[in-house]
């Protein structure tokens, strides 16, 4: 570890781009230990927690976006994917909030994550203040669980990070299929509309 802080003391300025680009694409354990390097005095802790926030900010703001443009697209006259949309869009019209605030921690969620919101109805302003207070709060649970809890992190990612976040994933997926059920067996006109 010593050789690794060494390096990120030399390339900090890199560092923290690589952060930001990290964090824009997916999430996982990289700004644990960058908050970890900044506790150790390897970096800047506002700039390592503003570069996690950017880039998980950023990230979801161009996925959402993307799918909001060409998202329908993609199910015109494919009646099974405009049928798997319609009920992924009632789904999140129901619990969109908490789905926003949910699919940064499992492996594997957070690349795609922002993708489903942007064919629901949800309003760009309301995800966007959403997106943010979601990446504040994953900003500071992970950088600052680096940051105050480093070297005991080094050594619980070592052994069973893995194995916990598939667990969570497996967690996340099993609460979406029972939502996803439960979503199905109303009727549209029962789900309402929420924006």
């Amino acid at each position: 570890m010593d050789t690794i802080l060494t390096l990120v003391k030399d390339y900090g300025t890199a560092v923290y781009l690589l952060v930001f680009a990290y964090c824009a694409l997916k999430s996982g354990s990289l700004p644990l230990f960058a908050g970890y390097a900044a506790q150790t005095g390897a970096l800047d802790v506002s700039v390592v927690a503003a570069a996690t926030f950017a880039g998980g900010y950023l990230g979801d703001e161009a996925r959402f976006a993307l799918t909001r443009r060409y998202g329908q697209r993609i199910a015109r006259n494919r009646p099974r994917i405009q049928r798997l949309v319609d009920t992924g869009r009632r789904l999140l019209d129901r619990y969109g909030t908490a789905y926003i605030f949910l699919y940064r921690y499992p492996k594997g969620m957070r690349t795609i994550g922002a993708l489903p919101v942007g064919l629901t109805d949800m309003k760009w302003s309301r995800f966007t203040l959403l997106n943010g207070a979601s990446a504040a709060v994953w900003t500071m649970l992970l950088v600052g669980a680096g940051y105050l809890f480093g070297q005991g992190l080094e050594q619980a990612v070592a052994s069973n990070w893995a194995a916990g976040s598939v667990a969570l994933l497996a967690a996340f997926a099993a609460v979406t299929a029972l939502a996803w059920w439960r979503i199905g067996a109303l009727t549209p006109a029962a789900t309402g509309n929420i924006k």
